[in-house]
């Protein structure tokens, strides 16, 4: 009996093949695996920009509404002004008009600082860790739904490998500005 031997199977082709197979005549000299990756980068994050801004408007929330409760929330629920201007990159007038915006909506309280007559404090409320948590979960549940079709192990040499192109990156970043991201 002869033995048989498949040929691995070409992988699914989708846009960005595409995309490379059209710039490779033009620019002879383009990485197509380097192109791939960069695009395929860019497509999910522009992809998941617009679930989150979706899920952002489903939940009746401003995207700058959600990033302030964000930020908030990732300080556990409490921070001064002047920690979430720094953390949003904003002036203080920006912060102002968000921290009122989002008390009227009962979404944050600002009290007195025990510590500092002149501060104040901001506290994130449970209407607003509530409107925060849901709008988050929409992207959350789009992240499970692209990711899951990778293993445990592909999805932490997936994690592994951007870090090391991040650590390239924030070592030659300077300073909040080159924090912004990608135009695209």
């Amino acid at each position: 009996m002869a033995e048989h031997s498949e040929e691995p199977q070409p992988s699914p082709r989708d846009w960005t093949d595409g995309h490379v197979d059209r710039w490779r005549p033009v620019l002879p000299e383009l990485d197509p695996d380097i192109e791939g990756a960069v695009t395929r980068m860019q497509r999910l994050t522009w992809h998941l920009g617009r679930v989150r801004e979706q899920g952002v408007a489903d939940y009746d929330l401003h995207k700058h509404e959600f990033d302030t409760l964000h930020v908030l929330a990732g300080r556990g629920g409490h921070a001064a002004p002047s920690d979430l201007r720094a953390d949003l990159n904003l002036a203080p007038a920006s912060v102002t008009g968000r921290l009122e915006s989002l008390e009227r909506r009962g979404f944050i309280s600002r009290t007195p600082s025990t510590e500092d007559r002149r501060r104040v404090d901001i506290a994130l409320t449970e209407a607003g860790r509530s409107a925060w948590h849901e709008a988050l979960d929409v992207v959350g549940r789009e992240e499970h739904r692209l990711l899951e079709v990778l293993t445990p192990q592909e999805r932490r040499t997936l994690s592994d490998l951007l870090r090391k192109v991040t650590l390239v990156q924030e070592a030659t970043a300077e300073g909040p500005a080159a924090l912004k991201g990608p135009r695209c």
